[in-house]
């Protein structure tokens, strides 16, 4: 089957039933995406699927066969890091750093849905055409990513920093 991971084409045999969070693990050796819960409630496995945040724990890999899916790998490299991961860094929004490569992109995801105008439960006016993101607005967006070692605070610095405290638009959205 062939799939588009992180720009690249690839194909791969595998078993129908396996999920896409083993798929990119043990046969694209993709170790970004984390087996958390395994059960779709803590985000360590979040991914983007056509710019989309999936939780790849719960999605079975045959569902997304010639889909763009976008793991934390594909964001940035080395020396070339995307704006949130070196906002990640500069507000030590990690400290074992096993959930960051999911709130990555997850945060990625959720400045996708405010450029949309997809409402949160705590958004004010919900036919409103654009969203701030407010403290109060990305906590909401982002409650389905845990971080066990409490980094929430840098976590909120850094997605504040490059999202802001103002309508999100698609452009603040690239990489650097």
């Amino acid at each position: 089957m062939r799939f588009i991971v992180n720009g690249d084409e690839v194909d791969v045999d595998f078993d129908p039933r396996t999920s896409l969070l083993d798929l990119l693990r043990e046969r694209l050796h993709l170790f970004g995406p984390k087996k958390g819960c395994d059960q779709g409630a803590c985000g360590a496995c979040t991914i983007l699927v056509d710019g989309v945040r999936i939780n790849s724990c719960l999605a079975l890999a045959v569902q997304y066969r010639d889909r763009e899916i976008t793991t934390v790998e594909g964001l940035g490299a080395p020396g070339a890091l995307h704006l949130l991961q070196a906002a990640f860094v500069e507000h030590d929004g990690f400290q074992c750093g096993y959930c960051t490569p999911g709130q990555i992109c997850s945060a990625i995801g959720m400045a996708d849905e405010l450029a949309r105008g997809v409402p949160s439960y705590v958004s004010q006016d919900v036919a409103a055409e654009g969203f701030v993101l407010t403290d109060d607005e990305l906590r909401e967006r982002m409650s389905g990513n845990l971080c066990r070692c409490g980094a929430y605070k840098g976590i909120v610095d850094a997605i504040q920093e490059v999202f802001g405290e103002t309508e999100v638009e698609p452009a603040r959205r690239e990489a650097a």
